[in-house]
């Protein structure tokens, strides 16, 4: 079980209130533009602020290494996606 200090708890904050952000401007961006690999890039950036914040810490307290490995794979995924994305346009 892991114990988390108030140091992560202020960079876990960071790390939702950063990560939404960019998200939120990514889907504004999206929706001016309507351009395809921009709705990729904002696919992509929640999976990575979903599997690097929301899914490792819901995980965290099972100490299973099913946890990280879901975590993992959205982070994955977000990366395969942000190529995609990228090579697209």
């Amino acid at each position: 079980m892991v114990e988390l200090s108030i140091t992560n708890y202020v960079l876990l904050a960071a790390h939702i209130i950063v990560g939404s952000i960019l998200v939120f401007f990514a889907t504004r961006a999206f929706k001016r533009t309507k351009y395809f690999p921009m709705a990729l890039l904002v696919i992509g950036f929640t999976l990575l602020v979903l599997g690097e914040t929301v899914i490792e810490y819901i995980f965290a307290f099972t100490g299973e290494s099913f946890g990280k490995i879901i975590e993992e794979g959205f982070e994955i995924a977000g990366f395969i996606v942000l190529i995609i994305a990228v090579k697209k346009s």
